[in-house]
């Protein structure tokens, strides 16, 4: 079953706290179109074309300043969360963390995740869009979003995911001559409903974690797979027809990149 489309969102509620609330207001998200596609932000997709989901009621599409995602009220997690990144935005990445977690109130209640699903649960509030790429103050303040997060094996998250996954591809990013398309997300086995869930709300924990990242200039793609579990290890890199193999999804469409 394929992993992963659109629908609106309600009005825009203030559930944050006050500076929060002060930066999400005072960013050029815009509110008001950016749940039925991604036309508010097609910055953060190679030639402007998110990849292509199967339809799901209760997806949102959501911009922020550094990142775009898609996200399942049904998991209440992101589908995917997508980045452009180069040489200077990686730079230019050195924002103190704000660690100031929030529920999106652009999301209903009912399909949101809220920091409390995560207390004493075991599981880290893991970040798709990390924090070490917001460029910005107001960029890391949204990146704690808990629409970016996933319940993460903690061990995983400051481990191996962090070392073997987000720092090596800031590490390539930082050597890379253009624009380089990162896309990252969850996958649920068998399915978001048989997954197991955390919290009042039931956070979906999912099995396996992917990061995809796309070279633009050098049209080559490949993507980092890891179980979800403390005893991940690093592994080598799948390729960009086989990340499509296992979820279903055309994250690149249109594309045909190498290996």
């Amino acid at each position: 079953m394929p992993l992963f489309p659109r629908a609106s969102y309600p009005l825009f509620h203030n559930l944050f706290t006050p500076l929060l609330a002060l930066l999400l207001a005072c960013s050029p998200i815009r509110h008001s179109q950016a749940a039925q596609d991604f036309a508010a932000c097609p910055q953060f997709f190679a030639h402007a074309q998110a990849p292509l989901v199967a339809p799901r009621p209760t997806q949102r599409a959501l911009c922020y300043d550094a990142f775009a995602l898609l996200h399942s009220g049904e998991s209440k997690t992101p589908v995917f969360v997508a980045e452009k990144l180069n040489r200077a935005s990686v730079a230019d990445a050195d924002e103190k963390r704000s660690n100031r977690f929030f529920a999106d109130a652009r999301l209903r209640a009912a399909e949101r995740a809220s920091p409390a699903d995560y207390k004493g649960s075991g599981f880290d509030r893991g970040h798709m869009a990390p924090a070490g790429d917001m460029p910005t103050a107001q960029a890391m303040a949204q990146s704690f979003s808990m629409a970016n997060m996933v319940p993460q094996a903690p061990a995983h998250n400051r481990g191996v995911w962090a070392k073997s996954v987000e720092m090596a591809t800031r590490r390539y990013v930082s050597r890379a001559a253009g624009d380089v398309y990162v896309i990252t997300g969850p996958v649920y086995v068998p399915s978001i409903a048989l997954s197991p869930g955390i919290g009042p709300g039931h956070v979906r924990v999912p099995k396996y974690l992917f990061k995809l990242v796309y070279d633009e200039q050098k049209n080559q793609a490949w993507a980092y797979w890891q179980e979800n579990a403390n005893a991940s290890l690093a592994s080598a890199p799948i390729s960009y027809a086989e990340l499509v193999r296992r979820t279903g999804v055309s994250f690149l469409p249109g594309f045909n990149p190498v290996d």
